[in-house]
């Protein structure tokens, strides 16, 4: 009877948490929206420091290799990154991807329209990530015999020479690392929200 005469006024707590939640849900949206932007700014950034940093990566070393009479005859060593075929390799790959990822954040929105842009920006994603791996791997076991070396092959180690070189290459290599694992975290959001997106037909 009293919902007959409107006499029944609606409860103060519902009326009320209902912008809040509303808020929420929108803050969660938001989120959930930027997750995928943060990650792909971040892979970008530590693969171009990455491929900056040896690329930009030499070091001299010279040493006295004769004494002809009372003159020394000194000869000048110079580590670059173009004398190892697995440290160019890095560079094209960690260039490839920097690049790769700028250029995804800049189309944002015109893959975000089309389903189908989205689906081939997923598989380039992990083309991506497999290339970032194979780049720092493969620099990482040069990294390990330059430092190490090999006793059963006998080439000797050459970081206690070239320490800065060493170091430089390290720090190019772990930022290489870190763009491979935020790639896996993208690629791993990108799965999940292409599997709980609804499909359209005509998109």
């Amino acid at each position: 009877m009293d919902l007959e005469h409107g006499s029944k006024k609606p409860s103060a707590p519902a009326a009320a948490t209902t912008p809040t939640c509303s808020k929420l849900l929108q803050l969660r949206d938001r989120l959930v929206t930027l997750q995928p932007v943060l990650l792909r700014a971040a892979a970008a950034l530590a693969t171009v420091v990455a491929a900056a940093v040896m690329a930009l990566n030499t070091q001299s070393y010279t040493v006295v290799v004769a004494i002809v009479g009372t003159r020394p005859l000194m000869q000048t060593f110079t580590a670059k990154f173009r004398d190892t075929p697995a440290f160019v390799y890095f560079v094209i790959a960690n260039a490839i991807a920097g690049a790769y990822n700028l250029l995804v954040l800049l189309m944002k929105r015109l893959i975000l329209r089309r389903r189908t842009a989205s689906l081939v920006v997923h598989m380039l994603d992990m083309v991506i990530m497999a290339l970032l791996a194979t780049g720092a791997a493969t620099a990482a076991s040069m990294a390990e015999l330059g430092k190490n070396g090999n006793l059963h092959a006998r080439w000797n180690p050459m970081c206690d020479k070239f320490g800065s070189f060493c170091s430089r290459g390290g720090i190019a290599i772990v930022s290489s690392f870190i763009g491979v694992a935020l790639m896996l975290a993208l690629n791993l959001l990108s799965a999940a929200s292409n599997a709980h997106r609804p499909s359209v037909v005509g998109q």
